[in-house]
């Protein structure tokens, strides 16, 4: 493979830079050799290395957090645990015995960009998870970058990184792929090590031994089982990486027989557009945006499958070659439909940081667009050979804004909060319609900002809402059935009987947690001092009592529902305002050995 890794003398004399490796070839070694770069080494202790160290890795992230019992939400706890699982991963896929110390000021740089997306992440918003958009795009520039370093790592004569635009494309479309296959295969490796080890598990269960299935219960061992079998399978792949180049090869040529039912079913669509229009787009109910960027990114892969790594891998049939031209030119066009689907949303409702992120994707797809038409146009069926040096300069120029992105640089949550408090105040859209749980919940601190300088508005209605959203705990407390934000508190939403009864507080506090009172009226009916039934709008009947112990009000959905009636839905109206009776019912059901057995008949 690596005979066809050229580039010409005067263009490779000009970078300073060729697909010739930097480092002198290995020396002779009394085993043979399955790698694919001359210049490596065979290493046999890699496999064993690497699932040490990611087992190592496995038992500090456990360590870290333990999620078996409750999210940790703590900063730092998760910082660290990302810092170790990205730093890990990236040193696992990306060293060789040459240049090592590269490749681990790589990962551990990666991994420290990482946490501190993470750090960013949790605190921006209430109850904010890990995995925001943030994470994810560092994530992407993080898969990016390590081909391009892999690349580098080969073929450049020292560490001058700011010369990643001249790196022979080969190599680096070569990385790319492999680093998939690799990955792929050490994840389904990883799986299958599970269930393997379960089954022995279940094996020695039968017997009356119980170690095995005693070690899963132990948080410690499922990560370091994961760790050392993932890591052993990237370590044994790598020192077998000219059978990965046959694996990846057929891994595209599979890809690339797809492109051309892909090529005809996107003319066909993209035909039909013409003649209906781009409504039945938007009223299909689907997101019109990432289905388009969905079949824009298949494009994009199906194609490269076709074209290969260089000339010598570009499918020699005609056919496949005119599929990959036509889907590098529709990407343009799908990512057009995608880019206008983002605009018409944002002008009906407004920027928020999942729009921002939608119509940057889609931006990002309309540049390769751009790119993929020209190099069709340019080089018709030989498309591909204008089209490479585009991808490498696309790939970095991705890298670098997702990067850029993922950092807490440019605050999206900021940008919507001053469009949406712009919209609520000219009247575009109406208090009641306005997203307080989006203001609360998505848009970060400038978000909860906004929130409480609108509490202690003029106007008593924003005001009060405003209030609401403020201490609401969660975003469904401040929605309804029909989707709509709530106007009314806790206290507003119940109708209590027998009338001058009241509620305690502790039981209003577990009502905010769990119920239907959150989001709908409902009746509290004292059956006596500790229990209360609760009677929502659907014609559910659950209930609020003491434990007999603790003294604690807790909510109870199994209250006595056997009857073969079907509850029935009510009003609010009726909720609020209509004859409310407790009537003793006399049924009939049969009995064994004095137990009910079946539902009532009569």
């Amino acid at each position: 493979m690596l005979s066809g890794l050229r580039v010409p003398l005067k263009q490779a004399q000009m970078w300073d830079m060729t697909d010739t490796p930097a480092s002198a070839p290995a020396p002779e070694s009394p085993r043979m050799s399955h790698r694919l770069d001359e210049s490596d080494a065979p290493w046999p202790a890699r496999p064993w290395v690497m699932a040490a160290i990611c087992a190592l890795a496995g038992l500090a992230f456990h360590l870290t957090l333990d999620w078996r019992y409750a999210p940790n939400m703590d900063p730092g706890r998760n910082a660290f645990a990302a810092f170790l699982t990205v730093s890990t991963l990236v040193f696992v896929l990306g060293v060789e015995l040459r240049r090592w110390t590269w490749a681990l000021g790589f990962a551990l740089a990666w991994g420290a960009v990482i946490a501190l997306i993470v750090w960013t992440s949790i605190g921006y918003n209430v109850n904010a998870s890990v995995f925001e958009w943030p994470f994810w795009s560092g994530l992407l520039a993080v898969l990016v970058a390590t081909p391009l370093f892999q690349t580098r790592r080969d073929v450049a004569p020292d560490w001058r990184f700011w010369k990643l635009w001249q790196m022979p494309y080969e190599r680096l479309h070569s990385h790319a792929w492999t680093d998939a296959v690799i990955g792929a295969a050490a994840l389904a490796f990883t799986g299958l090590t599970f269930l393997l080890v379960l089954l022995i598990g279940q094996m020695f269960e039968l017997i009356g031994i119980h170690l095995v299935m005693k070690l899963f219960e132990q948080g410690w061992f499922p990560w370091m089982l994961a760790g050392a079998a993932f890591g052993g399978a990237v370590g044994l792949l790598r020192e077998r990486d000219r059978l990965v180049s046959t694996l990846q090869r057929l891994v595209m040529i599979v890809l690339a027989v797809l492109a051309p039912v892909l090529a005809v079913a996107l003319v066909v669509f993209l035909l039909s557009l013409l003649g209906t229009g781009l409504t039945k787009l938007w009223d299909s109910g689907f997101s019109t945006a990432a289905l388009m960027m969905a079949a824009a990114a298949f494009a994009v892969l199906l194609a490269n499958a076709v074209i290969g790594n260089g000339k010598e891998d570009r499918a020699a049939n005609r056919l496949l070659q005119g599929a990959a031209a036509v889907l590098v030119a529709a990407v343009l066009p799908l990512a057009a439909i995608a880019y206008y689907s983002m605009h018409l949303r944002v002008i009906q409702y407004g920027w928020t940081p999942e729009r921002l992120w939608g119509v940057t994707a889609a931006m990002i797809a309309l540049a390769y667009g751009f790119a993929g038409l020209w190099a069709v146009v340019r080089g018709r069926l030989g498309f591909d050979d204008v089209l490479r040096p585009l991808q490498q300069k696309l790939a970095i120029g991705l890298t670098l804004l997702a990067l850029f992105l993922a950092l807490p640089i440019v605050d999206f949550g900021a940008i919507s909060t001053r469009d949406q408090l712009a919209r609520l105040q000219s009247g575009a859209v109406k208090a009641d319609k306005f997203d307080w749980a989006a203001l609360a919940f998505d848009f970060g601190p400038d978000g909860r900002a906004a929130l409480k300088d609108l509490a202690k508005s003029a106007d008593r209605n924003r005001a009060k809402l405003a209030d609401w959203a403020l201490k609401a705990k969660d975003r469904w407390d401040l929605q309804t059935p029909d989707g709509l934000q709530s106007l009314r508190p806790l206290e507003e939403m119940v109708r209590i009987l027998p009338s001058g009864r009241l509620v305690p507080k502790e039981a209003y506090d577990v009502l905010r947690v769990t119920g239907p009172c959150r989001n709908k009226a409902c009746i509290l009916y004292f059956l006596h001092e500790e229990r209360i039934a609760v009677v929502s709008q659907d014609g559910e009947v659950s209930q609020l009592q003491r434990h007999p112990k603790t003294g604690e009000w807790i909510y109870d959905y199994s209250i006595r529902q056997d009857s073969v009636a079907a509850p029935a839905k009510v009003t609010e109206d009726q909720v609020r305002n209509g004859k409310v009776e407790v009537r003793d019912v006399t049924r009939r059901q049969f009995f064994i050995d004095g137990k009910p057995v079946g539902q009532d008949f009569e």
